[in-house]
């Protein structure tokens, strides 16, 4: 893992596109592909040593970096689906078991799919919750109603910045105010 934290990448007309690290942020610097830096934190690397002018190059880098990306809007449409991984669906319910409503350490929670694949079930943000392995195990391939479960929140699927927010254990404060903004007013993110 990089000492420098990631550099939210934008498309020109603001949407957050991804995250960066600081080498592909000079990349984009250097080949002019950067219209503004919009964050308010910077980091600042030093290069070579100009051998007549004896001045070391520096380029400062900016956290939120407004590019000439094209704009994708697939990426913001609505039920647009994002990939669905463990340590951001741990992270979308809060570390928290979704059956008892407990926190546990990731190392101790598992995905649980409230309509089992084996009966039908999908692999998808609507049907996976963040489950301890002791509720898991008790769940089974059980359907809720069978056993007298019930969940203590819905599961949903992310907008592109609920899971950009999901994909990043780094954020700066200016990225996460960005990325904030464009985040439904009652996203769960937040509670």
């Amino acid at each position: 893992m990089s000492q420098y934290p990631l550099i939210l990448k934008l498309d020109k007309a603001g949407n957050p596109l991804k995250w960066i690290d600081h080498e592909a942020a000079i990349n984009l610097y250097s080949k002019d592909l950067v219209i503004t830096s919009l964050g308010e934190e910077n980091m600042v690397f030093y290069g070579g040593v100009n051998a007549i002018s004896q001045v070391q190059s520096k380029i400062e880098v900016g956290s939120i970096l407004l590019t000439t990306a094209q704009v994708n809007m697939r990426k913001w449409a609505r039920g647009a689906v994002h990939s669905l991984s463990n340590r951001s669906l741990f992270r979308r319910d809060g570390m928290v078991c979704m059956y008892c409503g407990n926190p546990f350490p990731e190392g101790q929670l598992t995905r649980d799919h409230v309509v089992p694949t084996s009966r039908g079930g999908s692999d998808s943000w609507t049907n996976v919750v963040t489950a301890c392995v002791r509720c898991n195990n008790h769940k089974s391939d059980y359907l809720l109603e069978e056993i007298n479960m019930k969940l203590k929140a819905v599961p949903f699927a992310p907008n592109y910045a609920e899971w950009m927010v999901l994909a990043n254990r780094r954020i700066l404060g200016d990225q996460m105010q960005f990325l904030k903004a464009r985040c439904p007013r009652d996203s769960r993110l937040w509670s």
